[in-house]
């Protein structure tokens, strides 16, 4: 079976406007690693483009140019080679100009590994966009890269010679759930939505990732295989993941590690004391960008004040990475299906399925019937004077109705038990949050749960639910 384009209608759309356009076009295209930007441009693309052009990861100039030469040669034979990137789009200037009225679509993936060491590659790039192609309804310029930060800083926010010359930006996010069960049901497997879900929770919507699973596998095969078997082919994912997106990743990796070691978050005062970096502008740099890759969140305070905001882990492949496989200290090749129920695996679930509901606030909403009603997500949370944070409500959706939703997820099995522990801690909770903030909004509990909440005597407190089928919807 050949490969299938899962969702992505709005993003082929909008890619199939920009290329029938009647200007020229400069599309930059991002994301993370694997999340299959490449197959979407080029589905969009069919054959239409006239020269395409992959960058070559870890390639210094000689070889990046070598590489550029010997593309255009297979389209333009009377192409020179290059000894400098001017002279490379010089060459390429001229095989467009050859072609004539026809359009001219110039793919080039990867760009940012282009850009080595004193290449004077944006320069380059500048002149040929600026100097010759912008202006011409004939050409469109699609760009792609999963060096987010590179992309952001050099494109999309570029500060001289590219700025606001880029037409078009096109964020290709991580899957849905409702998009990874319409994979996994496109490729032949028989996975219910719990399996789904706990899938999401491990890759975080991430459709290569997806791509190395055998349908003749459970999804704990499947993960013990790609993970924990010694030649598993995600075990070393984590350091290419985050080199990939961020030039220099290591503030960046330091920032995430600090933050698995605190699920609730940390404020930037602890996040400074844990990595020992600057607190300076390069870090505020950092988080932005991470916040700006869907690895980190910073909590927005009920009050709308910037005092005591919390930075949080939220990157499901992240937390996966630092609470279970870290931990597989004796290289057991089958440690996932054998910490099954653990301790372990009981406080990943908890916070994995916390992180499933915030990437899905569209779906909860819709389900709540609130879809219509401005509203706001927001978080809650007593920080002490040492910096710990005590009472903490995740999220709460603060509705323009004089009401607000006060929401517990939690993840289970079967139907979600409110014990007597549970509805005092819910309880006191609510109590310190109305006492606190002396808000006079109406304030609705909402359990969001696996399979719905149990009925017994401590459920009735419960105002409104949402299941995982809920958060399935598209």
């Amino acid at each position: 079976m050949g490969q299938q384009l899962i969702g992505r209608e709005r993003e082929l759309r909008l890619l199939q406007e920009y290329l029938d356009s009647e200007r020229a076009e400069f599309i930059a295209v991002y994301g993370r690693r694997r999340v299959g930007k490449t197959f979407l441009v080029k589905r969009a693309l069919g054959d239409r483009a006239c020269f395409y052009l992959t960058g070559m990861e870890n390639a210094d100039l000689h070889d990046q140019l070598a590489n550029f030469f010997f593309t255009l040669r297979r389209v333009f034979p009377e192409a020179k080679a290059p000894q400098s990137w001017l002279e490379a789009f010089d060459e390429l200037q001229t095989y467009l100009e050859r072609l004539g009225d026809c359009e001219k679509i110039i793919f080039i993936d990867e760009l940012p590994w282009l850009d080595t060491v004193r290449s004077k590659f944006v320069g380059a790039l500048e002149r040929f966009w600026n100097g010759w192609a912008d202006g011409r309804g004939d050409v469109k310029l699609v760009v792609c890269g999963s060096s987010t930060s590179w992309m952001i800083d050099n494109i999309i926010n570029n500060r001289g010679g590219l700025h606001n010359r880029r037409t078009h930006q096109l964020y290709v996010a991580p899957f849905t759930l409702a998009e990874t069960a319409a994979y996994f049901s496109a490729y032949g497997f028989s996975y219910r939505e719990r399996e789904i879900a706990e899938c999401y929770m491990v890759m975080g919507g991430v459709a290569y990732y997806y791509s190395l699973m055998d349908a003749r596998q459970s999804v704990s095969q499947n993960i013990d295989r790609l993970f924990f078997s010694p030649d598993g082919e995600l075990l070393g994912e984590f350091d290419n993941l985050y080199r990939s997106l961020f030039k220099r990743a290591g503030d960046h990796i330091a920032v995430v590690t600090a933050l698995s070691t605190r699920n609730k978050g940390l404020t930037r005062k602890q996040i400074v004391e844990l990595t020992k970096l600057n607190n300076n502008s390069k870090l505020t740099m950092t988080l932005a960008e991470l916040e700006k890759c869907g690895f980190v969140r910073s909590y927005l305070p009920f009050d709308g004040s910037k005092r005591g905001v919390l930075y949080q882990l939220v990157d499901a492949y992240s937390l996966f990475h630092f609470n279970i496989v870290t931990s597989n200290r004796y290289h057991d090749p089958a440690y996932w299906t054998n910490s099954l129920r653990s301790a372990r695996y009981n406080a990943w679930s908890g916070y994995a399925f916390e992180i499933l509901c915030l990437n899905h606030l569209s779906q909860i909403k819709r389900a709540l019937g609130i879809a219509g009603v401005q509203s706001r997500a927001c978080c809650w949370s007593v920080v002490g004077s040492d910096g710990d944070v005590g009472a903490q409500i995740d999220l709460l959706i603060d509705r323009a109705d004089q009401t607000v939703n006060v929401c517990e997820m939690k993840w289970s099995v079967g139907e979600y038990e409110i014990t007597k522990a549970v509805d005092e801690n819910v309880n006191k909770k609510l109590e310190v949050f109305l006492s606190r903030t002396g808000t006079r909004k109406s304030p609705v509990l909402t359990f969001v749960t696996s399979f719905g909440v149990k009925r017994n005597m401590y459920s009735g407190t419960v105002q409104a639910q949402v299941t995982l089928h809920d958060l399935m919807q598209p």
